[in-house]
């Protein structure tokens, strides 16, 4: 009896153990986190941008806008003013959504391989009229300043409806966070790109004034000239862009929410390049030039809907932070003031950290490295190795969908054409103090074409400096609080 007590007990004892490893294992291994991506809704959407006929934008254009308040401790004035993607104001000419996504691709790394440019030009004490300049058609009479390669802005994925003159008249103008002159096109014109609104025309506005070569503006500026006493601005871009006029001050109205008189801005009367749709752009970066430093704005904020929607959301300033805000840090480089540094420390794919190399997105003494939030990039950069970890990361958690060839400067992409819907690896952003934002899966899984075919949209850069891009940034109400230096991210805001 007590031999088979003693047996009973030794083929026991190995399941007892067995079942003790498996419950220690699970509880030591964390679950994997995941997000739903509705793939059929993806595709209709992409369908639909391809057919969208921008003029029935027309009636909302006309109807007033009424600034968010969040958290608002300032007396300064609050304005508003619709923001609206690319894609709802400017009827794109491709008829296949791929060939779509590629030209918005080709825009992107021009902007890419701008912002880096700058940033490195900066870092060695280049001054752009220290540069040999490239032919250009500009008259003489107008400026004798380089174009120089490398500072392309592309066309720009967001619009903003601002009023310009007085009386206003409203115009669709570049929304750009990685720059800081305001500028639009002007008659008379002696060259200018096709826009969705009549171009603007300074004889009926009865608060156009030049500005004078002595100011402080006309000497703020990276390339100017004088003539007849009057300041002249150039600001050109790597793909041969570029806009060339008289530098001014304006009135610039902010929908029925409000206006500012004195801004300077460009009066361009030649211009040519990629900026189709849009009559001008509304510089946001940090210079003492962009509009967000000439209104002395304490916060600024905008929501960014989907590129293929034909939707729209606001662009605010002065309206605070919402509450349930993901706060970072905001910096600034001491070698380029126009770059927004945002604390980024690493992410996690599926809840679980990516193993990164601590302080890699850090700003070194040099003004190397770094992390900035642009609403003009579309897809978020990464140094190379940060990229490579989290692309393998995600890879991992995701090896029972079927894979794709991968298209343009995505390397990871998905056949997803026989599903509806599929669940995915919730991928996180961590911003230090336990502080993360996880992003809905539409933001870093994105259609290619109209098949099925999805990509991961991060991509790795050779550049010491990342960009989280507007991809990401999607539905996220992104708040830049100036007075106190730092960036509120608030999902579902717009």
């Amino acid at each position: 009896m007590a031999a088979a007590s003693s047996n009973h007990f030794l083929l026991s004892f190995p399941l007892f153990l067995s079942f003790l490893f498996t419950s220690t294992l699970a509880r030591l291994s964390p679950q994997t986190t995941t997000t739903t991506l509705d793939v059929s809704s993806s595709l209709s959407q992409a369908q639909h941008i391809l057919s969208f006929d921008p003029q029935s934008l027309k009636a909302f254009a006309q109807t007033q806008t009424q600034p968010l308040f969040f958290n608002s401790s300032t007396s300064a004035a609050v304005f508003s003013v619709p923001l609206h993607s690319r894609g709802s104001v400017h009827k794109t000419h491709h008829t296949d959504y791929k060939a779509l996504v590629l030209s918005r691709l080709e825009r992107d790394s021009a902007r890419v391989d701008s912002l880096s440019t700058k940033l490195l030009l900066a870092l060695n004490g280049v001054k752009k009229s220290q540069l040999r300049p490239l032919p250009t058609q500009i008259q003489a009479e107008a400026l004798s300043t380089p174009i120089i390669s490398g500072t392309s802005q592309g066309s720009g994925e967001y619009f903003s409806r601002v009023g310009v003159g007085k009386p206003a008249k409203q115009f669709y103008m570049v929304l750009d966070t990685g720059s800081d002159i305001n500028w639009i096109q002007c008659e008379p014109c002696n060259e200018c790109y096709q826009q969705s609104d009549p171009i603007f025309n300074p004889s009926g506005s009865s608060t156009y004034s030049p500005v004078t070569c002595e100011s402080k503006q006309c000497s703020s500026l990276e390339v100017s000239a004088c003539r007849s006493g009057k300041c002249l601005y150039q600001v050109s871009y790597g793909d041969g862009s570029y806009t060339v006029g008289d530098f001014v001050t304006e009135t610039v109205s902010f929908g029925n929410s409000g206006n500012m008189n004195g801004v300077a801005l460009g009066c361009g009367h030649d211009n040519e390049g990629l900026f189709v749709g849009a009559a001008g752009l509304l510089g946001l970066g940090g210079g003492p030039l962009s509009l967000t430093s000439q209104i002395k704005a304490t916060s600024f904020s905008y929501c960014l809907v989907d590129r293929d929607s034909t939707g729209s959301s606001t662009l605010d300033f002065n309206s605070g932070v919402p509450a349930d805000s993901v706060i970072a840090p905001l910096m600034k480089s001491r070698k380029v003031n126009t770059f927004y540094y945002i604390g980024l420390t690493g992410f996690s794919v599926g809840g679980q950290a990516v193993n990164i190399s601590p302080g890699l997105f850090e700003i070194n003494e040099s003004g190397e490295g770094g992390v900035i939030i642009d609403c003009g990039t579309a897809i978020t950069r990464l140094q190379t190795q940060a990229y490579n970890a989290l692309r393998d990361a995600f890879v991992k958690q995701t090896q029972g969908l079927p894979s794709a060839s991968g298209v343009a400067l995505f390397d990871t992409c998905y056949d997803l054409s026989s599903k509806s819907s599929v669940k995915v690896p919730t991928v996180s952003f961590h911003f230090g103090e336990g502080k993360s934002l996880d992003l809905p899966a539409k933001n870093y899984l994105i259609p290619v074409d109209s098949s099925g075919t999805f990509c991961f949209a991060f991509a790795p850069t050779s550049s010491s400096m990342s960009i989280i891009g507007n991809v990401q940034q999607q539905g996220t109400r992104v708040s830049f609080d100036l007075a106190n230096n730092r960036v509120g991210l608030s999902s579902h805001k717009c």
